[in-house]
């Protein structure tokens, strides 16, 4: 029997009555039968021929890397070091910034785009064979090496796609757009002529592929615009980077609204409260504050990693089930019906095996739909939860903005940045889009099985007909479960009738006998209740952090002890280091330094500070500029008094140990 069962296994593309009642016809999967007989190799990959594109990997590295170190090296020299040789060229020549994460620029899609393409590309790198185009491995062990060096090359080949913007110059502008145009023609033109692989699935490398040529096409539009503003001479290089944000802070700090009653209702309807629930995963944008941009893109990496993942547990399993499910003969099918896996009516007539055969295909497309409904579920769940952390992160920033550091965090903190804070920020992007590709693998197992239990336990059972376990379980304890209810029912009556008491404004406690002589004798029942709740706080605790593994703005783990979440504590420094660098307020006033207007010099007094020649300058312009002036000087004076960054550097608090987010007492004569 077992050498039956191997040639229908290896022959079964030739016995037509096989796919009977089967439509396979779907352009997704890889391995469709068909109607005429075929050869037992178009059920493997090796049936999708290598496609040799006309400009291949290695040769496109090979000339777009030289290009990329001629068009960065040529760019440094717009950016001077003159603090380095002042008498050298007029300055050092040094290496442009690939973005200003601190600071609000007006554009962010440029730097999505290029960590997208740069996400991608280490999805590409875990699976490829060849992890370096420039080089071809010679041994097993040595691809290991050539990952490694590829986790530095690609990044370094990537870095002149973003890193043209920021010279702000036209030629910068000009390299850019020519960049962006030679990468996105390329990754177009090899998945035009070979947009099929056989690596893991024919679309597969198509699909993968999707986000690196949208954020191609991206940048290919935006530098022509840069290029062409600066062309027309409104150029942004003229204006310094975020100030417009940072007054339309200011403004919105400032201005007053008036609060018409109550804001907060004293009794909601069910119906209001689960609307303000679903909109509290729905973020709106507010007037006068802006997401950082660090934030921005690690949401960004967040979702292009699901995408990755998911598509990548797609093409894994589904293809994998159909072929399974398209091979299955009646050879198979007799020794499932042995080691009772499927049910029969005539287990002893090996023979006829139609309807067994019909039972388990319909098994394994239950498995194929409980998969595709599991994945679908993790991905909306993911792209919920993600959503919802903006909100988060904006309260967030706003409290710490105001300085109410224990509305953020459970103890005082200090916002100053450290050599922690400092490492957690440049690994908080790189630390969201890890955590989301293992939350979406952890919550596609679990879910899946529970969705396969609950199909072949209660929906399958109810189908056919038949019992299932589940179900005989629950009709041989059917007393049991009874008596638990029923203890439980008379635990809340008793608690709601006879044990309390209710007055005109509190409830107290009556009857405590009676209640010690119930509590003793429903002991053992109570013991039996811990345990159904015991099992249901793993289930449902569970299921809660695998949602929210991605989030990193709520810790897994409780007060105390929070500091082991690895994910939080990065989170809890990159707002240090965020709002301590990021201040809208201290950028605010920076900026009304910087624009306040020309005065004619005052003899220098030392004994007095910068803040009091700002404040009692005796030489007023009239009109305009006056009224200019006094607003600019009334707006720094707020801006001091309430900026949290500079309240531990007054005078008053520098002995105070709740400086920096406390409110500071009365200042001691």
């Amino acid at each position: 029997m077992a050498s039956n069962g191997s040639a229908g296994i290896r022959d079964f593309p030739l016995d037509p009555g096989i796919f009977l009642d089967e439509d396979l016809g779907s352009d997704w999967y890889i391995y469709e039968p068909t109607e005429s007989a075929a050869p037992s190799d178009d059920l493997f990959p090796g049936v999708i021929p290598e496609c040799h594109p006309t400009v291949s990997p290695r040769m496109y590295h090979t000339c777009m890397a030289p290009i990329s170190l001629a068009v960065i090296l040529a760019l440094s020299f717009l950016v001077k070091r003159r603090r380095l040789h002042l008498s050298c060229c007029n300055g050092v020549p040094g290496l442009l910034s690939p973005a200003n994460f601190l600071e609000e620029e007006s554009s962010r899609g440029p730097a999505v785009a290029v960590f997208g393409i740069l996400f991608s590309s280490l999805c590409q790198l875990v699976l490829d064979k060849e992890p370096l185009p420039l080089a071809s491995p010679s041994s097993h062990s040595a691809r290991e090496y050539w990952k490694i060096l590829a986790l530095l090359y690609y990044p370094a080949f990537y870095f002149p796609l973003l890193a043209c913007a920021t010279s702000r110059h036209r030629l910068g502008y000009l390299a850019g757009s020519l960049l962006a145009w030679g990468h996105c023609l390329v990754h177009v033109w090899q998945k035009v002529e070979c947009p099929q692989s056989p690596k893991i699935h024919r679309l597969y490398s198509l699909l993968s592929h999707v986000p690196t040529v949208l954020s191609l096409l991206l940048l290919s539009l935006w530098y022509p615009a840069l290029l062409g503003r600066s062309l027309r001479g409104d150029s942004p290089e003229r204006e310094i980077p975020g100030s417009g944000y940072y007054r339309k802070y200011l403004k919105a700090v400032l201005s007053k609204r008036g609060r018409k009653g109550s804001s907060v209702p004293i009794e909601e309807s069910l119906q209001s409260r689960i609307r303000s629930y679903l909109r509290s995963y729905i973020y709106t944008p507010e007037e006068g504050f802006r997401i950082p941009l660090k934030l921005v893109v690690s949401l960004a990496m967040a979702v292009i990693a699901v995408y990755q993942v998911a598509l990548l547990l797609l093409v894994a399993f589904v293809p994998t089930i159909q072929i399974i499910r398209a091979g299955m003969t009646k050879d198979i099918v007799v020794l499932l019906v042995q080691f009772g896996l499927v049910p029969s009516d005539n287990p002893a007539v090996p023979g006829d095996m139609e309807k067994e055969l019909r039972t388990v295909r319909h098994y394994l497309w239950s498995l194929e739909v409980c998969y595709i409904c599991s994945l679908a579920l993790c991905c909306l769940l993911t792209g919920a939860v993600l959503l919802r952390t903006l909100g988060a992160h904006r309260s967030n920033l706003r409290a710490l903005y105001r300085g109410s550091v224990l509305d953020v965090f459970s103890e005082p903190r200090s916002l100053r940045p450290s050599r922690s804070a400092v490492v957690c920020w440049m690994s908080f992007a790189s630390f969201q889009a890890a955590f989301a590709c293992l939350g979406l693998l952890i919550q596609q197992v679990i879910f899946f099985l529970c969705s396969v239990a609950f199909t072949f336990l209660v929906v399958i059972p109810l189908q056919t007909g038949t019992g299932s376990l589940l179900f005989g379980i629950l009709r041989n304890m059917w007393p049991f479960w009874l008596a638990l209810l029923v203890a439980i029912l008379v635990q809340h009556l008793l608690a709601h009738s006879q044990f309390l008491e209710q007055h005109s404004l509190r409830k107290e406690l009556t009857n405590r006998r009676a209640l010690y002589i119930v509590t003793f004798l429903l002991f053992p029942t109570n013991v039996l209740l811990g345990v159904l709740a015991g099992v249901w706080r793993v289930v449902i605790s569970g299921l809660y952090n695998a949602v929210h593994f991605c989030r990193l703005d709520t810790s897994l783990l409780q007060r105390g002890v929070e500091t082991f979440d690895p994910g939080y504590h990065s989170y809890c420094h990159f707002l240090k280091v965020e709002v301590s660098q990021g201040h809208p307020l201290m950028k605010a006033f920076c900026f009304l330094l910087l624009q306040r207007p020309e005065m004619p010099a005052l003899p220098r007094d030392t004994r007095l500070e910068e803040g009091l020649h700002l404040l009692h300058h005796k030489h007023l312009a009239p009109g305009k500029a006056r009224i200019r002036r006094i607003r600019a000087r009334w707006c720094l004076a707020y801006t001091l008094l309430r900026n949290p960054s500079l309240s531990s550097s007054r005078k008053t608090a520098l002995a105070d140990a709740s400086a920096n987010g406390a409110r500071l007492g009365v200042p001691k004569p």
